[in-house]
């Protein structure tokens, strides 16, 4: 496996940003093993516990990514972290908004946009 097929995790200001490539247009079984080891590694690392996931190539995903995106979300909670999800596509946002995930995880439409808004209210979530 080369570099290139690992996401990408960048800072924007206090926020750790996990791009997911091209390459990651549908997660599969085989993508979605090296996807949940850097989300969790991210979930555990990140300080501050600010992160977003970037999915604005992922065009495809099922229940065993949001079964990762629950077990991310719980460890940033318990580290009273931030977590949301930008760059969904049409089909990934209703996925998420059927299972009314989009009333747990907050949704934007671009990474710069779910940056700012963490960054802003870096609060803890109260009730978590």
């Amino acid at each position: 496996m080369s570099m290139s097929e690992e996401p990408r995790i960048a800072k924007r200001g206090p926020v750790t940003v996990v791009s997911l490539g091209p390459q990651y247009e549908n997660l599969d079984e085989a993508a979605l093993e090296r996807v949940q080891k850097t989300l969790l590694q991210v979930a555990a690392d990140a300080t501050p516990p600010l992160v977003v996931i970037d999915l604005s190539h992922t065009t495809f995903f099922g229940s065993s990514f949001i079964e990762i995106l629950f077990r991310m979300w719980n460890r940033l909670n318990q580290r009273n972290g931030r977590f949301a999800i930008s760059g969904l596509t049409d089909y990934c946002r209703e996925v998420l908004e059927v299972a009314r995930l989009n009333e747990l995880w907050r949704l934007f439409d671009s990474a710069e946009q779910a940056a700012a808004e963490l960054e802003r209210s870096s609060e803890p979530l109260e009730g978590s």
